[in-house]
């Protein structure tokens, strides 16, 4: 759909411009007129088709909102008008798909639209939690504030975040390059082995014969793997988008060794911090439930979270249902039921965050200590199954003559 900008006089004397989307230039017209704006100009944006793709394709990311979030503070906090403030983070941002976002919510402001209200039209990009931050900023008068607040807690999420990507790197790298040499050895070495073998007459050891019919199978199959590998995956990414699958994943996620532990503290410090911010943002508690049970994304405590939310309906309290549930540690239970009672619960809940974060960046430090010892047995039997396929027999033949 093309994109037309345009300029118009808003209140008769005053001059705006923004981007508008529209199959053709008089129904961009007519939608501008719609806002009780008067037309001055139109101009359709010419872009390549390879462009048009670039900005479907181009995805805005935890980093570029964090320093849109930031940037965006101090320029309140600098008492900067809020639709100037918009435009001039548009220049701060090399995306192109978020330029045009960050146009559009300027031009829904400057129209009479809330800040929350026209976020609210790119719930893509800005999620419930960001949202419900940012209304409750404007509610007290206080957007400033919330926003820096926010800032820093977004900040925090993704240097957790970014740090437990930073730890899986090295073992997926090794795994990735086995499975890349395994793939090559059957593809280029086993044949060639198995032509000097066949040349000898010699007894092929067990370990051999399975590697020579896996490589034969592969040669020849080459398409099929392919295809079966493929359709692994995508069913498998099918599967688990499925709320079936979504909840088993969660389930299994828990139970995992090592990981297990490391997961479950990744989905309390969500919860914590984002109720924390909420609260502190004024949001009530029943509300900030139902969002933070959606931050969380975990089908386990998201169940817990709205269970607690009915409850809490019924005249109960949090830590009176979090107690009743395994996955959640007996002191956090009891910490919220110490905020509960003196009626500190976000400062409570952010204590216990600044607790578990601390104790996920000590699970992510060692995470690699815990990680070698099962790499080296991997790699270990991988090796000493290469050895016993390949040298073994070829040992053998050399001490035939």
């Amino acid at each position: 759909m093309p994109i037309y900008k345009y300029k118009a006089l808003k209140d008769k004397n005053k001059s705006i411009s923004g981007f508008v989307e529209a199959n053709s230039e008089a129904i961009a017209a007519d939608v501008i007129r719609e806002k009780g704006l008067v037309v001055i100009s139109l101009v359709e944006q010419k872009h390549r088709g390879i462009k048009n793709i670039d900005l479907f394709l181009q995805r805005v990311g935890t980093k570029e909102l964090v320093i849109f979030t930031r940037q965006f503070s101090v320029l309140i906090s600098a008492s900067v008008a809020l639709v100037n403030a918009l435009r001039l983070l548009v220049e701060q941002t090399d995306n192109k798909k978020f330029k045009m976002i960050i146009l559009e919510i300027a031009d829904d402001v400057d129209n009479g639209e809330r800040l929350s209200d026209a976020l609210e039209k790119k719930k893509d990009i800005f999620s419930s939690f960001y949202i419900s931050i940012v209304r409750s900023g404007e509610t007290s008068g206080k957007l400033d504030e919330v926003l820096n607040y926010l800032a820093d807690e977004l900040e925090k999420d993704y240097d957790m975040t970014s740090k437990i990507k930073g730890a899986m790197i090295y073992p997926i790298f090794v795994i990735v390059a086995m499975l890349i040499i395994g793939v090559l050895m059957m593809i280029f070495v086993v044949p060639e082995l198995t032509k000097m073998l066949d040349l000898n007459g010699a007894e092929l050891p067990i370990t051999t014969k399975i590697m020579v019919a896996a490589s034969d199978f592969l040669i020849a199959f080459w398409w099929l793997v392919l295809v079966v590998v493929v359709a692994v995956i995508v069913l498998t990414r099918m599967f688990f988008k499925s709320p079936t699958g979504r909840k088993i994943c969660d389930h299994v996620l828990l139970k995992l060794p090592i990981f297990g532990k490391l997961f479950s503290r990744i989905y309390l410090v969500r919860f914590t911090r984002s109720m924390s911010t909420l609260l502190v943002g004024g949001v009530t508690i029943n509300k900030a439930l139902g969002i933070a049970g959606d931050v969380v994304s975990n089908d386990v405590y998201r169940t817990i979270i709205l269970e607690t939310r009915t409850k809490i309906e019924d005249g109960a309290s949090i830590s009176s249902v979090f107690i009743d549930h395994k996955e959640v540690p007996r002191m956090v239970s009891h910490m919220i039921g110490v905020g509960e009672k003196t009626g500190r619960l976000d400062t409570v809940l952010g204590r216990i965050t600044d607790f578990y974060s601390r104790e996920i960046n000590n699970i992510t430090d060692n995470l690699m200590s815990l990680m070698e010892p099962v790499i080296m047995i991997v790699m270990g039997l991988s090796v000493g199954f290469m050895v016993a396929s390949i040298f073994m027999p070829m040992l053998q033949v050399t001490q035939s003559f």
